[in-house]
């Protein structure tokens, strides 16, 4: 991908176990991929077209009856709306909602743990390192819409697809902290034990991308992430880095006072905490899409490939808004007048400069924090 330099790698939330992963299910293999209308095997459809119709491919979905998605909080971008919608639409289709509160490379692991069953999960929303490095996980699909989508969002054969996306910014009770300027204002000991980050950064993209935002916020590159690992590492030495899992529980409570996590997640927090704001610093943002895959051994393979036709129409992209997300195909649907104003003209402004890691830099960026995370924050 190259980089995105106009207006998001992340992988998932907060983590769990790894037993947890192991989601209950019949013993016996599968249920073989479901035939799509006149005989067309679902598993290896790569467009529409192999179907025929829409028509077609939700008359294959119907006769599946099931949909396995994985890592899906309700409270994330507006996704239980948008699950609400897809079983509105689709009553015949049993959407079954499996772990919501893990990571992206956890869900790789849940759907090579149930390989076989016909519990493993039929899609996958993920950041952009965990997408690169499960390739093999994933059948290529390109959606109707699929032209709308920029170039750099999106793998060419269609193994993986952003779709929604933000800017890593940072939350804060203002009852308790004032607005701070620049990141460097969290190094000081007002800060004494507040500030999280969502997740663990070798694992969880919102916590990747808060050492990259650090990065660039202090004069480094996307090339290096390493002035990101030593503002964190700087941060514990002061006291005042919180190692606890973000949720929205944790930041109503007030258990987690300031928190690194993109602008839709923070904003979301205010509904239930009306001193809640958000801060994208000034200068250089960091920004970050969420991709969309299909399993390959999706146990429900057409309605895994409705499921992804649903997510990029026009009316599901204009929910990603509603959730404070910026929708993939948001350009195309500017310009054809398709996008819903109100909510586009809400989003708040973007930074002066943006940037987003290439594939390159994003896998280089998770080597080495594979590599100095730990040691530097412990």
């Amino acid at each position: 991908m190259s980089p995105i330099t106009t207006r998001r790698a992340g992988l998932g939330l907060a983590i769990v176990t790894i037993g947890a992963l192991t989601l209950a299910g019949c013993a016996s293999d599968a249920a073989p991929a479901a035939d799509a209308a006149d005989g067309v095997d679902a598993a290896s459809a790569t467009s529409l077209a192999d179907f025929g119709t829409l028509e077609d491919l939700e008359a294959a979905a119907i006769a599946e009856g099931q949909l396995n998605v994985i890592a899906l909080p309700r409270d994330w971008a507006n996704y239980g709306e948008i699950i609400d919608l897809f079983t509105e639409t689709y009553p015949e289709i049993t959407v079954n909602e499996q772990s919501p509160d893990i990571s992206s490379a956890e869900e790789i692991q849940a759907a090579e743990t149930n390989a076989g069953l016909d519990t493993a999960p039929d899609v996958f929303d993920l950041g952009l390192t965990v997408a690169l490095q499960s390739t093999d996980q994933f059948a290529p699909y390109q959606v109707a819409t699929w032209d709308d989508i920029p170039g750099a969002l999106k793998e060419p054969t269609g193994l993986f697809v952003g779709d929604y996306g933000g800017y890593m910014s940072v939350g804060y009770d203002s009852s308790m902290f004032d607005e701070p300027s620049e990141i460097s204002d969290l190094l000081g000991a007002d800060y004494a034990g507040a500030v999280a980050i969502n997740g663990d950064p070798t694992q969880a993209g919102a916590a990747f991308a808060a050492v990259g935002l650090a990065t660039v916020q202090n004069d480094g590159t996307l090339d290096d992430f390493q002035p990101g690992i030593d503002f964190f590492s700087e941060l514990q030495k002061a006291g005042n880095l919180l190692k606890v899992d973000v949720t929205t529980g944790t930041v109503t409570s007030g258990e987690t006072p300031v928190v690194f996590d993109w602008d839709y997640l923070n904003a979301a927090h205010a509904s239930e905490n009306e001193d809640w704001k958000v801060k994208i610093f000034d200068g250089v943002g960091y920004a970050g899409y969420y991709n969309q895959a299909i399993n390959i051994d999706a146990p429900n393979p057409a309605a895994a490939r409705l499921w992804q036709e649903f997510l990029y129409s026009d009316e599901v992209q204009n929910l990603w808004l509603k959730g404070g997300a910026r929708p993939a195909r948001m350009d195309a649907m500017i310009e054809a007048g398709t996008i819903d104003e109100e909510l586009a003209s809400a989003l708040p402004e973007a930074p002066e400069e943006t940037v987003v890691p290439t594939e390159e830099q994003s896998t280089a960026a998770g080597t080495l924090l594979g590599e100095k995370w730990a040691a530097a924050v412990q």
